[in-house]
């Protein structure tokens, strides 16, 4: 693996950029530290030209075929809109709407979408979420879920990792193990969860139990407190539930380490996550010295994350054929004639 320096393993991070193409400066820290990929906010996207110069940019950058991955779900979670692709509605909208179609017609809207994805040089999503929907799920979560039951998520879940592996497109679940029963905002506040652990394990695990195959994970900021006082991302002892009991063999990433549910400065917050077992912190807000500060504070990679690093690029195939046309007439029938919105 040639990354234009002397390192052998991936910087243990994965980062951001601050617009539509890369700083001199950008290009030099991703050089220095070697990200093992990048993400996107729509203070990156414009154009589709410029959308995939930028991609080509972060890729030389590292001298490699890193993965580049988004927040792609649909209704509010969407980087990607019209023009550049479609107004998806939100992910439990479209399954209502479904119905007893539910499955496929969610395997179609993720195929279609990773084909849009990968047409502006973008190689994954994080997507699906197997977060369980109930009545007290926090309103910044609640539509984005598929379901208010473990045979549901999983099953649709499922139906979107597929879509997006058939697509070509990197499928993270999230948000490992489970946050559907936060009842706070994890970008502003730390939920806690009261429930006790045979609870957790026949509900909210569940669903990532049933797709612990998927080749790459995101943490949830939540405290279990049957489990540990530290939130899931920076607790070792959740950390180790979720390799052993939940069996998640993939690469995990945290969820946006920058988020106000984590306390404490940067550094430490990237050290505690890497030590408590997450094989990449994920820096999404902040200055490129806050980047700077995050991936030095990751390091690079342990041999054991380096391994599920390489697994998870190893999972990224060429698109299967697909007739968009059809695709479409297919999912169109199945949501009743409602697709998209606007």
């Amino acid at each position: 693996m040639h990354s234009g320096n002397d390192k052998v393993n991936f910087g243990a991070c994965i980062l951001g950029a601050d617009g539509l193409r890369l700083s001199a400066g950008e290009k030099a820290l991703y050089r220095d530290v070697n990200p093992f990929g990048f993400i996107l906010f729509a203070r990156n996207i414009d154009t589709a030209d410029q959308l995939r110069a930028l991609c080509d940019e972060f890729r030389e950058s590292v001298g490699r075929d890193a993965p580049i991955t988004l927040d792609q779900e649909g209704g509010r979670v969407q980087r990607i809109r019209a023009p550049l692709g479609r107004e998806w509605m939100a992910p439990l909208d479209h399954v209502t709407r479904a119905g007893a179609g539910a499955e496929r017609a969610m395997y179609l809207r993720y195929r279609l979408m990773a084909d849009e994805l990968k047409s502006l040089g973008i190689d994954s999503n994080c997507a699906p979420i197997l977060d369980i929907a109930n009545a007290a799920t926090h309103p910044f979560l609640r539509n984005r879920c598929y379901g208010s039951d473990v045979e549901t998520v999983s099953r649709l879940g499922r139906a979107v990792a597929d879509g997006l592996l058939d697509g070509g497109v990197l499928p993270v679940v999230k948000h490992i193990p489970g946050h559907g029963r936060a009842t706070q905002d994890s970008h502003f506040d730390l939920p806690h969860v009261d429930a006790d652990l045979d609870e957790l394990a026949t509900s909210d695990f569940a669903p990532f139990r049933a797709l612990n195959d998927l080749p790459m994970g995101m943490t949830a900021h939540l405290v279990f407190e049957a489990v540990d006082t530290q939130p899931a991302t920076l607790s070792s002892k959740m950390m180790t539930l979720i390799r052993d009991q939940i069996g998640f063999g993939g690469l995990i990433m945290t969820d946006d380490i920058s988020m106000k549910a984590l306390s404490g400065s940067l550094a430490d917050t990237c050290k505690a996550s890497i030590a408590a077992g997450c094989d990449a912190v994920l820096h999404c807000n902040g200055t490129l010295a806050d980047r700077a500060t995050a991936a030095v504070a990751a390091g690079e990679m342990n041999d054991t994350s380096q391994a599920r690093a390489i697994a998870a690029v190893a999972a990224r195939k060429a698109p299967k054929p697909i007739d968009i046309s059809a695709a479409e007439a297919e999912l169109c029938s199945l949501m009743q004639g409602q697709v998209y919105v606007g």
